[in-house]
């Protein structure tokens, strides 16, 4: 997931009854934002606030942001609330997960051709092992608002989750201001909560993985007061001369930047869309298999997965708790 400097932000507002639609640009995504209220509050300045903060915080593509500092080396940057905000949950998923979630795999992200610094030529597995030393988000502590590294190489790279919390912290702006029926999408990442003008469940749409740029939906679901969050390598990934394919989500285990057999992963929780949004990451890392394992574990999860099977068909899978 890409976090990048704003380059362009515009909203529109478009009545219909009291529905209300935002529309725009954003982080180098759009985003649609959608809520039921009879005030005629002005959320554009807030939301517009609230990116360059969020930005200005975690964003590698920002070479003077705190995450990019902290990357380089500046031990004298205190965090602030976004940051912390974050590692914690950052810190929590890396657990659960077993480490398949890890924001300091940036020094592979790099290394493989898809961060913001230059990519290594002629990558090789001697080369990815020296790497992985400064991979683990145990290797990394937050005390106080600094960060403290166990190697001054660890580089943080918060984009598997940074686009999900920036969808919380919009939709938090709404409740705070006593909207309950909102649905914010950025990217694709989205938080809804309460029904829409008509009285239902927000319906949201799940794409298929097309590798050819066409867009088709493999099913639709309604979110009730739930966060969803899609993980796939179908758009995101580069290919060498001689044909070998590397995709972008990282395999935090290995080094190497190979697929798994899942072709896309959607998650869906009553939590927070910054939490789905690593646990999405984590799936395409895992695979299938593990990714099921998981789920059977944690129930609060529900899951729409699309795979290739042995014959590179594409497959569906869905929790036993996922509801169409």
């Amino acid at each position: 997931m890409v976090l990048v400097l704003v380059i362009v932000f515009f909203s529109c507002e478009k009545k219909d009854e009291n529905l209300k639609i935002l529309k725009g640009n954003a982080i180098g995504t759009t985003f649609s934002i959608k809520y039921v209220s009879e005030s005629n509050l002005n959320f554009q300045i807030k939301i517009d606030s609230l990116i360059k903060a969020v930005n200005k915080s975690v964003s590698t593509y920002i070479p003077t942001s705190d995450i990019s500092k902290i990357n380089k080396g500046d031990t004298t940057i205190v965090v602030d609330h976004f940051f912390e905000e974050v590692f914690f949950k950052s810190e929590k998923i890396y657990t659960n997960t077993n480490g398949d979630f890890d924001p300091t795999v940036g020094v592979l992200v790099n290394a493989w051709g898809f961060g913001p610094e230059k990519a290594i030529e002629n990558l090789d597995s001697a080369k990815i092992k020296e790497l992985l030393t400064y991979v683990g988000f145990d290797k990394v502590s937050l005390k106080n608002g600094r960060i403290i590294k166990q190697y001054s190489e660890i580089y943080f790279d918060f984009n598997a989750i940074a686009k999900g919390y920036l969808v919380d912290i919009i939709g938090r702006v709404f409740e705070q201001e006593g909207v309950k029926n909102y649905m914010v999408e950025i990217g694709g990442e989205i938080r809804a909560r309460g029904v829409n003008q008509h009285g239902k469940f927000w319906r949201i749409a799940i794409e298929k993985p097309n590798e050819d740029g066409t867009r088709s939906f493999a099913t639709t679901i309604q979110l009730r007061n739930e966060s969803m969050a899609t993980s796939g390598n179908y758009r995101k990934f580069r290919t060498t001369a001689d044909g070998t394919k590397y995709v972008h989500t990282i395999n935090t285990k290995t080094g190497f930047a190979t697929e798994s057999n899942l072709l896309s992963a959607s998650v869906i929780c009553k939590t927070d869309c910054a939490d789905v949004d690593g646990y999405a990451t984590a799936f395409m890392a895992m695979g299938l298999e593990k990714s099921q394992e998981f789920l059977k574990e944690n129930t609060s999860l529900k899951a729409f997965l699309i795979y290739a099977n042995d014959k590179g068909e594409m497959q569906l899978y869905k929790s036993a708790n996922f509801n169409d």
